[in-house]
């Protein structure tokens, strides 16, 4: 677990997850597990007549190098459930998820289970504005000789990588969302998309990033911020305020994606009447269509032309009153836009969807003001979703901040019906800090949300989620929709425990030491909420590793007494100490007369002796059919 996956990351290199994704696309051209064939590659190019590209460019910043390394690196948090919220009724059965922790850590504990399987990313990271909070967090615990080594450095060259650590230059803005975005777009779907929301502090550098990543298929639209009311900042004295943001949308292959149109009011025009031609242009009409008749308005007046729909479905528009005969009654028929929520349309280039003021006024619906700055109005989120996604769309936010995205996928749900699910990620920020005198006092920007009960910033998301779904059924009380979600925290073991897993020999492994391995991974232990064992932990961490999702089903086995956790049909895992040549004996027996079904036993490293550990790999050999024995430490 921890161990091994410490033992993996100090052997990444910056070109780790470029060499894995190589591997599975194009295993042909390696000849071994590392080295790639690349005049292979080429030849075989030339051979279908590719041009060889002498030019172009590539985004270049300090720490590159660093974030293509965390790219590949595997997770050092461990998966805590948190049973108390898991344990009500509202989220028993819930597909939604809430994950408290470091982005990147969620990121890589997804790749197991969740790769190609996302529809939608909505993103609104820091945008490194100076006045934001950001900067880079990263602490660099590699020793200068190991960055040096990994990353071929000079002195000068540490220098500079070093140089990021704790700042909010452009370079550090970059090395932060580089491997978060890498890591996304290996969890989208082939017809996946991730809109992401910046300003222009950094949304050119985020446009070059995401062409780096995505291809340069990605787009931009503009979302302007006053849509709904002034909500705009004074860019500079005199010149212009600021009215708008962006929202850049990258996609995983551009030629698998189709946008749906979405139901939009016309803002600040409701009262005008809008309409379009029916008729086609003059110089493409074709008296053999099928679509060339005539149209007699009320007043007897009669049109001859080709018209955009055929006889059925005009006689429909005139039914519902959505064709204008002229002020006088006497014109060639027009098609009436609508300005109801019969109007559809797809996205424009400019989103006018809400505003920093409908943000805050969406929320305080909710909980209290001031609690929360500068969230995204809900309308906005909610209509990138109808364009953007069906209605069985997984969902995930990983800058998660107050939760308008899921409160936007549930509004949108008890709307139209839909089954979307969300994942939600955020950090749990706090919002106070110890003094000297040991006493918590809230942060700058903080008081407010301190003052109303909320120690971190994953609290009030939570909390939102909650009451938006309470809001959501007071709204829609025949909506049957998930109002629920699940959460789990991603949390790093105490310094404490990575010691003693450095420590650890499994040459000497002994029960009492087995006891002192589960208990630090407890969320007692870890200090969280949750009421979660450290076999809880233990046991969700290596479900994700191997590939299950949250939901996935757990009989519990009675095997000579000991509790087996039986999974998939397939796989069992030895967790909780008191296995021993008896339960070996046990298991083996079922297995060999066809009582049990087992194809993968998973072993927690710490729980069993050397002696019982060999034992059971002597024992699973004189099986005719082969069990895979997995230790993990």
């Amino acid at each position: 677990m921890i161990r091994d996956n410490l033992l993996h990351n100090e052997h990444v290199e910056p070109n780790s997850a470029t060499l894995a994704k190589l591997q599975q696309a194009l295993p042909e051209y390696f000849s071994s597990a590392s080295t790639f064939d690349l005049e292979k590659l080429a030849a075989d190019l030339r051979a279908h007549n590719t041009q060889e590209l002498n030019s172009g460019y590539q985004l270049d910043f300090i720490g590159k190098d660093y974030a293509k390394k965390q790219v590949g690196e595997r997770p050092t948090t461990v998966i805590v459930p948190d049973n108390t919220h898991n344990a009500a009724e509202v989220n028993v059965q819930s597909e939604n998820l809430f994950f408290t922790g470091d982005n990147l850590e969620v990121l890589r504990h997804l790749q197991a289970n969740y790769q190609n399987s996302i529809d939608f990313i909505y993103i609104d990271p820091p945008y490194n504005t100076g006045s934001d909070g950001f900067v880079y967090p990263d602490k660099f615990e590699y020793s200068d000789d190991t960055l040096k080594n990994q990353f071929g450095l000079d002195d000068d060259g540490l220098k500079r990588l070093k140089s990021i650590q704790g700042k909010s230059t452009h370079s550090a803005w970059l090395t932060f969302m580089y491997p978060r975005l890498a890591l996304a777009k290996k969890l989208l779907k082939d017809s996946g998309v991730i809109f992401v929301s910046i300003d222009d502090n950094e949304q050119a550098n985020l446009k070059l990033l995401m062409d780096d990543l995505f291809g340069e298929t990605t787009e931009q639209l503009v979302w302007n911020k006053e849509a709904e009311g002034k909500s705009g900042t004074l860019k500079q004295v005199s010149r212009f305020r600021n009215v708008h943001e962006y929202v850049t949308i990258g996609y995983k292959n551009i030629n698998s994606v189709e946008f749906s149109k979405i139901h939009e009011a016309l803002i600040g025009r409701e009262n005008e009447l809008q309409t379009a031609n029916l008729a086609v242009n003059s110089e493409r009409e074709n008296p053999n269509h099928e679509n060339y008749f005539s149209i007699t308005n009320p007043n007897g007046d009669v049109f001859t032309r080709q018209w955009k729909w055929n006889q059925a479905k005009i006689k429909e528009l005139i039914a519902e009153d959505l064709i204008f005969w002229g002020s006088d009654g006497h014109k060639q028929p027009r098609l009436i836009i609508p300005t109801d929520e019969r109007r559809t349309t797809y996205l424009e280039s400019i989103l006018n969807y809400g505003g920093t003021t409908s943000g805050r006024k969406d929320f305080e619906k909710l909980l209290p003001e001031g609690v929360f700055s500068y969230p995204k109005p809900v309308v906005l989120i909610k209509k990138i979703l109808e364009a953007a996604t069906k209605k069985d769309a997984t969902i995930l936010d990983f800058f998660a901040g107050s939760s308008t995205t899921a409160d936007a996928v549930m509004q949108l749900n008890a709307e139209d019906g839909g089954n979307r699910r969300f994942i939600m990620a955020t950090l749990p920020e706090p919002t106070f800090t110890v003094n000297a005198a040991g006493q918590q006092v809230p942060t700058k920007g903080g008081e407010v949300a301190f003052n109303a009960g909320f120690k971190s910033i994953d609290e009030i998301s939570r909390e939102r989620i909650k009451r938006a779904a309470a809001k959501v059924q007071a709204e829609n009380p025949n909506w049957q929709g998930d109002a629920g979600f699940k959460h789990f925290r991603m949390v790093a073991p105490t310094q404490k425990t990575l010691d003693d897993i450095d420590n650890f020999d499994e040459l000497a492994t002994t029960l009492d030491l087995f006891d002192d391995m589960l208990t630090p991974f407890s969320s007692d232990e870890l200090q969280v909420s949750g009421d979660a064992t450290g076999y809880d932990t233990v046991l969700q961490t290596y479900l994700v590793a191997d590939g299950y999702r949250f939901d996935v089903a757990v009989e519990n086995l009675t095997v000579a007494g000991y509790q087996l956790p039986y999974v998939d049909g397939t796989r069992v895992y030895i967790i909780n100490s008191g296995w021993h040549i008896a339960q070996t004996k046990a298991l083996v027996n079922a297995v060999g007369t066809n009582e049990l079904v087992l194809q993968t036993i998973v072993v927690y490293g710490y729980s069993l002796s050397l002696e019982d550990l060999r034992e059971l790999e002597i024992a699973l050999a004189q099986l005719d059919s082969k069990v895979n024995l997995i230790v993990r430490y």
